[in-house]
């Protein structure tokens, strides 16, 4: 069956898209990218804005290049370029903890390349356990479900309690922390702007640092 001119633009934009989204959320320059793959910096640039199309060679070096199985190009039911519609039920997936901290998350939804929103389950302990500040592009609005939270957004501070929330320009330097006596759980909304890398997630970043640093603090008599 023929494909019609705007399916086919449609699909170019969409693999554009997705690799624009592999790399920078990899952390990657097109020139990286593209030096890998073997093709210009200026195709690769036109690949990623839809404006060329790229032949299977082209898209299998470029899925090597960026770590990607070719078939993550490539919109599919399992895998959606949008989150049409997602449902989370009571109960669906473990809360992950942050190595050594206490913190707790989960994914609730959001997330797609083309999604432009992305949806999370905080948990905080008792105790503070890091104290990591991040700015990043976008937008984002915490919700306390439970316990009291301090929000420290620039020079500012804001502690908010349960049924308080807070909508806060990302770009400004902040951070999180727990100021009640127990546990405190929040739902966190973060909103990007579409053609933005990866959020740098507080949480994840302090896991990775405190992993790093894990062999110094065993060392220690």
């Amino acid at each position: 069956m023929t494909r019609s001119p705007e399916r086919i633009a449609e699909t170019t934009r969409d693999i554009g898209h997705r690799l624009r989204a592999a790399r920078t959320g990899a952390g990657l320059t097109l020139a990286h990218v593209a030096g890998r793959a073997g093709v210009s910096e200026g195709f690769l640039s036109k690949l990623e804005r839809g404006q060329a199309a790229a032949s299977i060679a082209n898209l299998i070096q470029l899925a090597d290049a960026l770590g990607l199985g070719l078939h993550e190009l490539f919109p599919s039911e399992a895998a959606p370029a949008k989150t049409m519609v997602a449902v989370h039920r009571a109960g669906e997936g473990g809360l992950q903890e942050v190595a050594a901290t206490g913190y707790r998350w989960r994914h609730l939804g959001g997330g797609a390349p083309l999604d432009r929103m992305e949806v999370f389950h905080l948990v905080f302990p008792r105790a503070k356990g890091m104290e990591a500040t991040v700015s990043h592009p976008g937008q984002e609005h915490c919700y306390v479900l439970s316990g009291e939270v301090l929000f420290h957004v620039g020079d500012e501070q804001h502690l908010l309690k349960a049924g308080d929330g807070i909508l806060i320009d990302s770009q400004q330097p902040h951070r999180a922390e727990n100021a009640g006596r127990g546990q405190a759980q929040v739902l966190m909304s973060v909103a990007k702007p579409a053609d933005a890398a990866e959020v740098p997630d507080w949480w994840r970043l302090s896991s990775s640092k405190l992993k790093e640093e894990k062999p110094k603090e065993e060392s220690k008599p």
